[in-house]
């Protein structure tokens, strides 16, 4: 099946699958140490974990050792702790070569202290010549340099089983009120409404809340501005935002801030919760034989009147500049621009990951038919919180939202101290 290049609507920031699937604590190594020298194979650093994720990651490298270019060793590390230690890696002085990782500003913000390498040269191959105006934007850097290539994007839902809410004799809702009422139903069924996921190395899963709120109530130009600095989190429209939040609040599930969204993805499934905000990655942690009773609702409409707008992240590779194998690392880089390489890691994972690639085959699932139909309606694309901002804002994020879950009345404090941790990044 061949696929087309999403609308410049559904495109507008790129989206991502791959990558963000790899959010899973545990640490394989395949391969070298990862430690780039003149000679031997490239390293590739990779924070795609999940089994079947990194199961394609190896299945492309091995296509790609294949072709006898040369070789790849894949290090696959836990995402958090590849999280924290890449500006460790990027600055090292024997750094690994070449990254899965984010574009936009999180690029951006390491392209700009010089760690990154210039990936022009990648960018007048063919095959990257037909990405869109919008993926080539996502993929420079402030100075103008090509610094990301962009392989696979996705997108974040309200996730649930279709067998559940058969079985509970529920349906889609649209509006938040009509969310409500579902979240009503269930609770008097026994069920917890929603699932979180924000335990563990994985409170980021938290800021989805957020992001999805902010865009909701206030829209994406609102939003990427307070991320970016130029609003403030305590202000009057934030509140807004946090007073919608306490207002759903009894609906979470209780151990929503204790236990991984590995661990909500299995309450999903086995029914303990009705429904989980989150990326299509988290089908990388689930059984094949689910894949087929997963379906997902738009994040519900809250005022008609702002633009709807849609988390749908892009993933791909970045290059260390001190990599001592430069030429090496572009013709990889290149291998994986391509529709068959970005095909081969679709097989190989859950099949969510929508492709890059413009001549690229997708899974063509009935789920993926309808998250690429998701994405293109969408009036702008969000990102998501670390990538709209920064790596560095996570955690004060982190820190800030998991608080407000367990003091929902310390709402002021929480915006007052996330405004201070923020500035501090700001000014840094």
């Amino acid at each position: 099946m061949t696929i087309h290049q999403p609308s410049r609507r559904g495109f507008l920031a790129g989206v991502g699958a791959a990558g963000s699937a790899a959010l899973l604590s545990g640490c394989v190594t395949s391969g070298s140490s990862g430690k780039s020298s003149s000679g031997g194979a490239v390293t590739l650093q990779s924070n795609l974990s999940a089994p079947q994720a990194k199961a394609a990651m190896e299945d492309l490298v091995a296509a790609y050792g294949e072709k006898g270019s040369g070789g790849v060793s894949l290090n696959t590390v836990a995402a958090e702790t590849f999280r924290t230690q890449l500006p460790t890696y990027l600055t090292s002085a024997n750094p690994p070569d070449v990254y899965t990782w984010y574009p936009g500003s999180v690029a951006d913000a390491y392209a700009e202290k010089d760690l990154l390498l210039d990936l022009g040269e990648v960018w007048e191959s063919p095959d990257l010549k037909g990405y869109s105006k919008a993926l080539n934007t996502l993929c420079t850097a402030s100075s103008g340099k090509k610094v990301f290539v962009p392989t696979t994007y996705y997108w974040w839902g309200m996730f649930y089983r279709k067998s559940n809410f058969a079985k509970w004799g529920v349906d889609e809702p649209e509006t938040w009120d009509d969310f409500l009422d579902l979240c009503d139903t269930l609770k008097g069924k026994g069920v917890d409404p929603i699932g979180l996921g924000a335990g563990g190395n994985t409170a980021w899963v938290a800021s989805a809340w957020f992001d999805y709120l902010d865009i909701r109530i206030n829209g994406a130009d609102y939003h990427r501005e307070l991320l970016a600095g130029k609003h403030r989190f305590d202000d009057p429209q934030v509140h807004k935002v946090f007073d919608r939040w306490r207002e759903i609040l009894p609906y979470f599930d209780p151990d929503g801030t204790a236990v991984a969204f590995q661990d909500a993805t299995t309450s999903l499934l086995n029914g303990r919760t009705g429904t989980m905000l989150i990326g299509t990655f988290f089908a990388d942690a689930a059984p094949k034989d689910a894949l087929e009773d997963i379906d997902f609702f738009r994040f519900p409409v809250i005022d008609p009147e702002v633009p709807l707008a849609e988390e749908a992240p892009t993933d791909g590779y970045f290059a260390s500049a001190r990599t001592g194998k430069r030429d090496d690392v572009l013709d990889v880089l290149r291998y994986l621009a391509t529709a068959e390489a970005q095909e081969i890691y679709v097989k190989g994972s859950s099949g969510t990951a929508l492709p890059c690639h413009p001549d690229a085959a997708d899974a063509g699932t009935p789920l993926v038919q309808k998250g690429r139909e998701h994405i293109e309606g969408a009036a702008e694309i969000t990102q998501f919180f670390n990538r709209d901002s920064s790596d560095a804002m996570q955690p004060a994020a982190d820190t800030a939202l998991t608080r407000f879950i367990a003091e929902p009345k310390s709402v002021d404090s929480v915006l007052t101290t996330w405004q201070r941790e923020a500035e501090k990044i700001w000014r840094a």
